[in-house]
């Protein structure tokens, strides 16, 4: 046990919690934040592959009612009958489309003999470099008929609140919730992002690629650091410990025999030797 009293010094034992405490992190906070990536992206994919193929159903079939959501019918295409609310329109900044700035257009649409449901446009070019928002066209004023996608709502921006400029309602996110509350109108959870050829339809918003990203491989590379760090910690532990065995067996082996002398120093080897050749 004397020959592993080294450990307890300042030195080592701040090493072993930093390791440690590197390990701790790789296991609990590292790992699981980008396997958690990975799980929503592959859900996300599991989704779009499956709505690519489904026929659309009526939207009161998912959202009944108006405290209605669908976060397990993302990117599922539905139909919808009624008349579009352009009184509580509301714009999302900040958007880039094709690597320009653009807004996107989202106006309230109320379904006949069902919820009040918010309808993402399209997007809309800015100008001036994003600094003056466009004319926008209205929508129909008639009953029209749509065919949509289902699309779960985005988190509020912390510290970003909506506000009026220019006379347009503008959020910097389509959360539903944060938007219902700001133009007084209720509104299910889910929303409806158009396609092409609809009525009320701007520019098309592309639908996302399907690829699961790097997450996962960054999961599995957070666990094996987590491994790899208490097991290098070990093996230089071990290295040190083998080299104060190496340095201690010339002087017990030098005291076991009384009549070898003690090992000379450097200072004494390079004087005999300098010696002799005098």
């Amino acid at each position: 046990m004397r020959r592993l009293a080294f450990l307890l010094r300042p030195s080592w034992l701040a090493l072993a919690a930093v390791v440690l405490g590197f390990a701790y992190l790789c296991f609990t906070v590292l790992a699981p934040w980008q396997l958690g990536k990975n799980t929503t992206t592959s859900r996300a994919n599991s989704q779009l592959e499956h709505a690519l193929t489904a026929e659309p159903v009526p939207l009161t079939t998912l959202l009944p009612h108006q405290d209605s959501s669908a976060p397990d019918e993302q990117w599922r295409p539905v139909t919808a009958t009624g008349r579009y609310r352009p009184e509580a329109q509301v714009l999302v900044r900040l958007r880039v489309i094709d690597g320009m700035p653009a807004v996107e257009v989202l106006t309230p649409f109320a379904v006949k003999g069902g919820p009040t449901v918010l309808v993402n446009r399209g997007y809309v070019r800015t100008e001036d470099g994003g600094s003056r928002l466009p004319e926008i066209p209205p929508p129909p004023d008639s009953e029209v008929t749509l065919i949509a996608r289902l699309r779960d709502p985005q988190g509020a921006v912390p510290d970003k609140a909506p506000f009026t400029a220019n006379g347009f309602r503008q959020v910097y996110s389509i959360n539903t919730e944060q938007i219902a509350a700001f133009t007084g109108v209720p509104l299910t959870g889910t929303y409806l992002q158009l396609g092409e050829d609809q009525p009320g339809g701007l520019g098309v918003i592309a639908l996302p690629r399907r690829d699961n990203g790097p997450f996962l491989s960054y999961g599995i590379q957070w666990i094996a650091f987590g491994i790899l760090a208490p097991i290098g910690l070990g093996y230089f532990a071990f290295a040190e410990l083998r080299a104060r065995r190496a340095e201690s067996q010339p002087t017990e082996a030098g005291s076991a025999d009384g009549d070898e002398p003690p090992p000379m120093t450097v200072e004494q080897k390079l004087a005999d030797r300098y010696g002799r050749r005098r």
